[in-house]
């Protein structure tokens, strides 16, 4: 009897560790390297390489932060920012849900990329749109992952 159960515990443990859980890609820490938006004609950087921006991607939530690197110390250059919320992924297309951000009048937004990822790389490109702030254009960030 107990090599019986001892089996069946066996059975019950190795069938349960190959059930298929489909892999998320974007899963993981990612840090941007570059970012462009263009506004009407108009394409220029907004990658700022004195602050350093994570995002963070789990299985069913995404968040981001922003801060400057001098720790806060320079008050004309101090920078924190930071946001989060649900999202889906369909094929490429990414996205997500703003439900928090430090700026209000963001939050419930809803922002759709397409996303590729080559080696270590995410690209997203899409359309950032906050008719509230007037706020209409397309933005293309490029992250690499951490390690």
């Amino acid at each position: 009897m107990k090599k019986a159960v001892s089996i069946l515990f066996l059975i019950i443990t190795i069938t349960s560790c190959n059930s298929e859980k489909k892999e998320n890609p974007l899963e993981g820490t990612w840090r941007l390297i570059s970012a462009e938006t263009t506004e009407k004609d108009s394409t220029f950087s907004t990658f700022n390489p004195k602050t350093k921006m994570i995002k963070i991607i789990n299985d069913t939530h995404f968040a981001f932060f922003n801060h400057d690197l001098n720790n806060g110390k320079d008050s004309t250059a101090a920078v924190f920012f930071g946001g989060g919320g649900k999202y889906t992924l369909k094929d490429s297309v990414y996205t997500e849900n703003l439900e928090y951000f430090n700026n209000r009048q963001w939050e419930n937004g809803k922002f759709e990329f397409v996303v590729k990822i080559k080696n270590d790389t995410l690209t997203q490109k899409g359309i950032e749109k906050v008719e509230k702030l007037g706020i209409n254009r397309i933005i293309t960030e490029k992250y690499v992952r951490e390690k």
